[in-house]
């Protein structure tokens, strides 16, 4: 009694942050899972049990969906709710919209992990789910910026926190590229054909695709690092004024890159140059970033010693940096020449997305399960810090394995007699690369079983003593306030 007569401010909405939280946790273990069967069938066909639906082409996109949309969109829904309820100081707005965004995500995931194994797809990367889940996607989406902004209008701070910066943006820029995309004329209740043909069609899925990669997991995972790296260290970001920079920077250039995916296709060379050109400028705007975040452990080095919530986030910027270097130097021709359609490029992807995109989630993750369930920390530190570890060696066994599966099977496609005949068939290239299948399988393996590790360490956190919804306190200074003077 004495407790709530004292509770006088607003309380934040973090019921449905716990929603996305725990789904991100969930969709993290089954994708990966998914991720680890297709790795291993690379080795071993025969485990597809000769059932259509458990066959590679059908199961790969759906790794891919769950991965990107489920773990890492489920992870973006909760961080941008959290976070812009607390630099505005606002409960979220939207009243029946916001569990709509919750439960409306979680049927575009399960009406996914359906049709993809029924072999229902648009065959579109990044975007193989038919017409009428691609409505729902919308409307889901629509409600989501009406929550999001809706809450930036009420807020009670001036200030409008970088991060929110980086959400807005990808809320806005994904919607764009989303209905663009996928404009179609359905033929039947789960068949559509493309608004584009060609050439266009072509273009226009990786003008989407591209910047699907940028803003659904770049943009919007800066918005999560630029608030929970400075509140892990204790230290207000490196330079504010940086960060808008990042930002203006990196909205404009990623928008042109997307033609760098079709060099040496039909699509208009001055098209083709023009993507390389601006992959290459791109690589600016990301290291200012990738360097804003890690200099923000300025005078917090030693914590790295003791914190491995900490470790998760800075390696995740380590491997950021490493992404958008690599992601340049493959969209030059002549080194794309060599890496196009090799396992080189399945090795930069998952630099990005489990080295990236994974890790900062991580460290999110655990920054936040506490702070919503009213715990002091997590159930164990020392399982975060081995669940790093196991995240880390098999990242990079993975991309390793993949970067030189990669190289050599380019050689070998390229290799000629000197009567001009191929040296190497096909056939003798897939055979070669069979050993670093192996070896990414295993680094596969210790990245689902930290996946695993943390969901322990989050289930024994979440069941601990009754939770208690944080309050807003009116005398606390927001890292808005203390970051804008810092850096005015």
């Amino acid at each position: 009694m004495a407790r709530s007569s004292a509770v006088t401010a607003e309380t934040f909405n973090y019921g449905v942050v716990r929603q996305f939280a725990i789904m991100t946790v969930v969709w993290g273990v089954v994708g990966m899972l998914v991720g680890v069967i297709i790795a291993a069938q690379l080795l071993w066909p025969q485990l597809n049990l000769d059932i259509p639906w458990l066959t590679y082409g059908r199961i790969r996109p759906l790794h891919t969906n769950a991965v990107i949309f489920a773990f890492g969109g489920s992870a973006l829904f909760a961080a941008s709710y959290y976070v812009v309820q607390r630099t505005c100081q606002a409960r979220l707005f939207g009243g029946f919209l916001i569990p709509f965004t919750f439960w409306g995500w979680q049927l575009v995931i399960v009406a996914a992990a359906i049709t993809l194994p029924l072999g229902i797809t648009t065959s579109k990367e990044y975007a193989e789910l038919e017409w009428p889940i691609d409505i729902l996607i919308t409307l889901v989406w629509v409600a989501y910026a009406i929550v999001f902004f809706g809450t930036i209008v009420k807020r009670k701070s001036k200030h409008i926190y970088v991060a929110n910066w980086f959400f807005g943006s990808y809320i806005l820029t994904i919607a764009i590229l989303h209905i663009v995309n996928n404009i179609e004329m359905p033929a039947t209740l789960w068949k559509s054909y493309s608004a584009y043909a060609g050439v266009q069609d072509a273009m226009v899925q990786w003008w989407y695709g591209h910047n699907a990669v940028g803003f659904f997991l770049t943009t919007s995972f800066l918005g999560m690092m630029y608030y929970f790296i400075p509140k892990q260290a204790e230290r207000p970001i490196y330079s504010y004024r940086l960060s808008i920079v990042h930002f203006w920077a990196l909205a404009f250039t990623y928008m042109w890159a997307g033609p760098h995916h079709l060099l040496y296709t039909s699509l208009p060379d001055w098209t083709q140059s023009l993507g390389m050109v601006f992959s290459l400028i791109l690589l600016a705007p990301s290291w200012g970033g990738m360097i804003n975040g890690i200099m923000t452990l300025s005078g917090a080095w030693y914590k790295l010693r003791t914190d491995p919530i900490l470790k998760f986030m800075v390696v995740s910027l380590s491997f950021y940096g490493m992404s958008t270097f690599e992601g340049s130097m493959m969209s030059i021709r002549t080194v794309n020449a060599l890496s196009h359609y090799t396992d080189w490029t399945v090795g930069h992807v998952h630099s990005g997305a489990l080295g990236w995109v994974a890790m900062i989630t991580f460290g999110m993750l655990y920054y936040l399960i506490p702070r919503l369930w009213g715990r002091e920390r997590m159930y164990s530190t020392k399982l975060i810090e081995v669940h790093f570890w196991i995240a880390t060696i098999g990242v990079v066994l993975y991309i390793a394995s993949m970067w030189i599966a990669g190289v050599m099977q380019g050689l070998m496609w390229r290799a000629t007699e000197p009567d001009g005949s191929l040296t190497y068939s096909f056939v003798e290239s897939v055979k070669s690369s069979v050993p670093f299948y192996a070896i990414r399988l295993v680094g596969g393996l210790l990245y689902l079983s930290g996946m695993f590790v943390m969901a322990y360490n989050v289930f024994k956190t979440v069941i601990g003593e009754k939770a208690v919804n944080p309050v807003i306190p009116k005398d606390v200074a927001q890292p808005v306030s203390a970051v804008a003077a810092a850096n005015a």
